[in-house]
């Protein structure tokens, strides 16, 4: 490998910016395909499906054999509320090796007792999430139920580009919410992002349950192709 593409892949690493390290397995011929440049890469189907799968690997293409050198920003999570089913979804998250970020000003919950296996702030969203950074390899979720301290997060998220947004509450809860949102000036395409009811409907009645549909939906929109998308 260059000690350009190396020092490349090292500065988008540090940038949480996705990156593909092309080889032509017939000429030894490398190049190093950036986020930005994917769409117009000969190869961006399959730079595409591999980033999101988070695999390097040989693939086959009518111009001949490739091995991509996958290099994906780490899959974070940034929970607004330190509530049961945050418990529950910060333990599961860690066995999945995803770090996970848990943001609530009240202190009582955001202890480190409760949640061992994540990073806790105890702050008001509008003042945490700006300093965490959410980027297209953060997934949001909503989960306090009070407006207070969703809405400031959920505010922050929908002006990102994250990839995943999701808000716990029934479908007349998710109601009033879309009102005080539009209200606050986020357009009817943007609020669509909101996966509310969060989480995959599997009948889910714990907090642990709640937790394992989120984390599957989760997973859902990070590794499958958006129905008529072109891209990731």
């Amino acid at each position: 490998m260059k000690a350009a593409f190396l020092q490349g892949m090292n500065t988008e690493r540090a940038a949480r910016r996705a990156c593909v390290l092309v080889t032509d397995l017939a000429h030894g011929a490398q190049r190093l395909v950036l986020a930005d440049a994917i769409a117009a890469d000969p190869l961006h189907v399959e730079i595409e499906t591999a980033l999101r799968m988070g695999k390097s690997g040989m693939i086959e293409h009518d111009t001949g054999r490739f091995f991509l050198t996958v290099q994906a920003p780490p899959l974070r999570i940034v929970v607004v509320g330190a509530v049961h089913v945050s418990q529950a979804l910060a333990s599961m998250a860690h066995l999945l090796g995803h770090r996970v970020i848990v943001v609530d000003p009240r202190t009582a919950f955001a202890s480190k007792d409760r949640f061992p296996d994540a990073d806790l702030l105890a702050q008001w969203p509008d003042e945490a999430l700006p300093v965490v950074g959410i980027d297209r390899y953060t997934a949001f979720v909503a989960l306090t139920h009070d407006p207070k301290i969703d809405d400031p997060g959920l505010l922050a998220a929908l002006k990102s580009d994250c990839f995943y947004i999701g808000a716990l509450g029934s479908r007349k809860t998710h109601a009033k919410r879309l009102e005080r949102l539009g209200a606050a000036g986020v357009s009817a395409d943007r609020l669509a992002r909101i996966h509310a009811p969060i989480g995959l409907d599997i009948g889910a009645v714990s907090p642990a349950e709640i937790a394992l549909s989120i984390l599957a939906e989760i997973t859902a929109a990070q590794r499958k192709k958006p129905e008529g998308s072109a891209g990731l």
